[in-house]
């Protein structure tokens, strides 16, 4: 196949750059489309950007029609945190043709190698926010709405580039109504009185505003154990805020106060949107708003989405509070099923799920290669 690498940078290019997965995915039963503003958004106008260093590429035919495309990333608070020189590539999508796909790779190569990069790895975001890991296992299985799918063919084009496996997600799926484990019901009030913990009881937004700024601290403190963590900057904390956090619904999300009225531990989960981003498909407008709101009233099933308990708090079962929770709220509104977030397969904390029923729903992976090999 004759084709041509073209770095872009225009909203106007950008736009059939986030248009090409639907083409690639078109009538894929299980493809979730993101939409097309959050995708342009995401990338050209991410507060991550004054830090990173970024590159776009798309791959034409002779008729000037996309069939590839790729993000490279340089984070340098990333490297300077873990000691590494690491170029992240994201957004990758490609026909099933393995020529395009190493022509896109070394492109992200050449550039980071120019800037002093010795590694490739991805697929990755600029940050934990972004969509992150490919998916190996679990093709068969409806994605989350905040994570990627992809082809069978992906893995096996890195792997023969010679990429190797950084490190896997997990993510479960369970019966919702299933009972609370005997072991999760008798340690939880124990653990409320022990520590004099509390659950934040509250209705809107407003009532959790004033522990946003104690959440994301928290939340940076927590996940710094976690590989290829990055603290949010308050730009990203701001952003967060207004795409994603606004947005959590009080009977599905469970934050554990401690006795200094600060935040110990949380649980967010969020009705699962992938069927109604199906039927928007990639659109807001003329009526993708109406699947969206329907979604996210109107559900069955529950994405298990963030979990984390401050350093301080970990090892000590509060994950035991927040389980029973959403647990107790899976039977008392009749759900289907619940999926977990994607949770690294070294943490401790996916130990929980032992002690329900649940069943391996995907498998997500973080490929890594050295650019001069």
């Amino acid at each position: 196949m004759t084709f041509e690498i073209k770095e872009i940078s225009t909203k106007k290019e950008m736009k059939r750059f986030a248009r090409f997965p639907l083409d690639l995915y078109k009538n894929h039963p299980l493809y979730v489309p993101t939409l097309i503003s959050d995708e342009i958004r995401s990338i050209l106008d991410s507060p991550s950007m004054e830090y990173c260093h970024r590159k776009i590429w798309i791959a034409c035919d002779e008729e000037n029609k996309i069939i590839g495309r790729i993000v490279g990333i340089i984070n340098p608070r990333a490297n300077e945190l873990y000691k590494y020189k690491r170029v992240r590539f994201g957004w990758f999508d490609v026909v099933e043709d393995f020529s395009v796909a190493q022509a896109l790779i070394r492109t992200v190569m050449d550039w980071a190698g120019g800037e002093g990069m010795t590694e490739i790895h991805g697929p990755l975001g600029y940050n934990t926010w972004n969509k992150q890991g490919m998916m190996v296992e679990g093709f068969e299985n409806l994605p989350q709405f905040n994570c990627l799918y992809n082809y069978p063919y992906y893995p096996e084009f890195l792997e023969r580039m010679g990429f190797v496996k950084e490190l896997d997600w997990l993510q479960y799926v369970m019966p919702a109504q299933q009972p609370v484990p005997d072991k999760v019901e008798r340690i939880h009030q124990h653990i409320l009185k022990k520590y004099n913990l509390r659950l934040l009881k509250w209705r809107k937004y407003k009532d959790f505003k004033p522990y946003i700024n104690d959440f994301f601290k928290m939340y940076n403190e927590s996940f710094m154990t976690v590989d290829n963590f990055i603290p949010l900057l308050p730009e990203e904390i701001d952003e967060s805020l207004r795409f994603y956090i606004r947005l959590i619904r009080p009977d599905l999300s469970y934050f554990i106060i401690d006795e200094n009225n600060k935040v110990a531990a949380f649980s967010i989960a969020f009705p699962s949107m992938s069927r109604a981003l199906q039927k928007a498909g990639g659109y807001l407008f003329p009526f993708g708003w109406f699947h969206l709101l329907k979604g996210y009233f109107f559900y069955k099933d529950i994405d298990l989405m963030m979990v984390g308990a401050h350093p301080q708090w970990k090892g000590k079962g509060l994950s035991s509070i927040h389980h029973y929770h959403t647990n107790k709220t899976a039977i008392r509104k009749k759900l289907r099923c619940a999926v977990t977030n994607p949770q690294l397969e070294n943490n401790k904390a996916i130990e929980i799920w032992k002690e329900y029923e649940r069943k391996l729903h995907t498998r997500r992976r973080c490929y890594i290669k050295s650019i001069h090999s």
